[in-house]
């Protein structure tokens, strides 16, 4: 199962609003910059580039420990508001909703994701940007 499967899959479970999986697909997409597709590896990047508690929050959840809790206003700031906006018009729920939400599904997705190496992979290997910080957490060479 890819990353966006299982973020689906996560997501329908999640949220009321998530009836089909092509609107689940479609939320997932408008969370990321540009006409991209949902990248699991992007999030992350987003919660690290922000620093500080947001940067603490995404390595607990990349690594093999207790996940942090994320509050709703935390997705926000990572992500951002008309990219929560986005995602809650695609499944019709209010924002604070889907935030809160996202709050719940993202450490969950991330640290499902990452077991075994899985998201280090999916963001450019050893050598990817993002992989320096993923290798950290794995405590593996880059």
């Amino acid at each position: 199962m890819n990353f966006k499967d299982l973020a689906t899959q996560v997501l329908m479970n999640k949220i009321d609003g998530a009836n089909s999986s092509s609107d689940a697909k479609s939320a997932l997409d408008s969370l990321v910059d540009g006409d991209k597709s949902f990248d699991l590896g992007e999030i992350v990047g987003k919660f690290q580039a922000s620093g500080g508690d947001l940067a603490r929050m995404a390595t607990s959840w990349l690594g093999d420990g207790a996940n942090d809790s994320i509050s709703a206003s935390q997705v926000q700031e990572a992500i951002g508001a008309d990219k929560i906006a986005e995602f809650a018009r695609k499944l019709g729920i209010g924002a604070d909703d889907a935030g809160e939400k996202l709050s719940e599904v993202l450490p969950e997705l991330i640290d499902k994701s990452s077991q075994g190496g899985n998201l280090l992979d999916s963001i450019g290997g050893k050598g990817g940007l993002l992989a320096g910080l993923a290798t950290r957490f794995f405590k593996k060479s880059a």
